[in-house]
């Protein structure tokens, strides 16, 4: 018996097999232009542009013509243009304009390659700067009279499909990987407390887990389970921790996740006076004794969803105290951005009296913020927030002296403390000076 798939005596492989697959990235972009009536009038051949975006590789824009592109058409059209907005030779695309009808018919005027048959193919672009749109868009005076235009607005949505083409020999068959789900098993393993070879009490509350695992997560339960000294400690008094902050630790070393709790899914509940004493800056600073750096950023995103104008300096106090410099960062920049505002908040207060030296690290920001805005930037300067009704406090507020190799400069706060001391001096100690 003679096995196996055989011709002229020969046997033969399993025969192999490739895909050619040409398809579409596709991406949208909506371009809103408001004050239509102000741009015309900038002459023909004057677009104005929305801001780049990326599909397929490549940088896009959409170029609007109040004026029309054609000279030949005398301004009677507007014009629009899908332009490719980074290097690029030949690129290949599909494209679709649509003129948003903001009324209640809805009725959108729509230019499009998708979803019909194109005889030379799509459109090619030969390089950056090369367009694909109509100089003939939209008669103007039409346009002016219809639903199209509401509130001096107007709405132009954008897709772009880039071509591209590959040899796809191994997804012809494709097992699907689920994701990890180690950190359930790890959760089960703290909740069944099968194994547990420490407790810790928590105030009264007693908590069992393993020592590998906590030593493999954090640097400071390492050095405290396996420091080399012969007395093993099974039970651990906590002092300096909630019980519900201790469990919300826990189940972070186990899971690498934050617990479900309403404090932290809804953290702008809190009030200013909590915030402190709130879940997420509690995290905070068990992560930075425990030297979990995952945990730290999960509770800086936390504190930065719910940072405003009353919150900043309490937030920044708390940044700055649990070394979480992502956070202080942007609160930072924010404080100098809104630095007036800031500045008369109840949060803001405690910043003086609380952390003198994060005063100068504010006032250097907002000189560094200062110094960008005057490179042409759109936006206010922030000194320029002291200036409103005639104000001339901005131009002393703005002197600074170096002594002895050190920047000393007068303090921002004068201007609108009610007989503080204009120098921003305290004699309490900042947070960092207690570690």
């Amino acid at each position: 018996m003679i096995s196996g798939r055989q011709k002229n005596g020969r046997s033969l492989a399993s025969p192999s097999s490739s895909r050619f697959v040409t398809e579409t990235v596709n991406g949208s972009h909506n371009f809103i232009i408001k004050g239509y009536s102000l741009a015309k009038g900038i002459g023909v051949g004057k677009h104005i542009a929305s801001e780049n975006f990326t599909v397929g590789g490549f940088q896009w824009a959409i170029y609007f013509y109040p004026d029309g592109k054609n000279p030949e058409d005398n301004s009677a059209y507007v014009s629009v243009f899908i332009a490719l907005a980074s290097e690029g030779t030949d690129v290949r695309a599909l494209f679709e304009l649509t003129l948003v009808d903001q009324g209640p018919n809805g009725k959108h005027k729509v230019h499009s390659h998708f979803d019909r048959s194109l005889e030379s193919g799509p459109y090619t672009l030969k390089y950056r700067g090369s367009m694909w749109g109509y100089k003939r868009f939209f008669r103007r005076t039409l346009l002016e009279s219809s639903s199209f235009l509401k509130d001096d607005c107007l709405k132009i949505n954008c897709t772009v499909g880039v071509v591209v083409s590959a040899i796809d020999s191994s997804r012809l068959h494709s097992i699907h990987v689920p994701d990890s789900d180690i950190g359930d098993h790890f959760g089960m393993l703290l909740e069944n407390e099968e194994g547990s070879d420490v407790t810790f009490n928590v105030c009264g509350e007693r908590f069992h887990a393993h020592k590998l695992v906590l030593a493999a997560r954090s640097p400071l339960f390492e050095k405290e389970f396996f420091d080399g000294t012969e007395e093993e400690n099974h039970d651990i008094v906590v002092t300096d921790m909630d019980p519900k902050v201790f469990k919300a630790l826990l189940h972070f070393i186990y899971t690498d996740n934050l617990v479900e709790d309403e404090e932290l899914s809804d953290a702008s509940s809190l009030c200013m006076s909590s915030l402190s004493d709130g879940l997420a800056a509690k995290l905070l600073a068990a992560s930075d004794k425990y030297c979990l750096p995952r945990l730290r950023l999960m509770c800086e995103s936390v504190l930065c969803k719910i940072m405003s104008v009353n919150s900043v300096a309490i937030i920044l106090a708390l940044a700055d105290r649990y070394r979480a410099m992502d956070l202080k960062s942007v609160c930072l920049k924010f404080a100098a951005e809104n630095l007036v505002a800031v500045m008369e908040s109840d949060g803001f207060e405690y910043l003086k009296e609380n952390c003198p030296l994060l005063q100068s690290e504010l006032l250097k920001t907002v000189a560094g913020c200062d110094e960008e805005l005057s490179g042409g930037g759109k936006t206010r300067s922030v000194w320029a927030q002291f200036s409103d009704g005639g104000d001339t406090n901005d131009r002393s507020v703005r002197q600074r002296t170096w002594e002895n190799g050190g920047e000393r400069s007068q303090s921002i706060w004068a201007p609108l403390s009610d007989g503080g001391d204009a120098r921003g001096r305290s004699r309490s100690r900042s947070p960092r000076q207690d570690d």
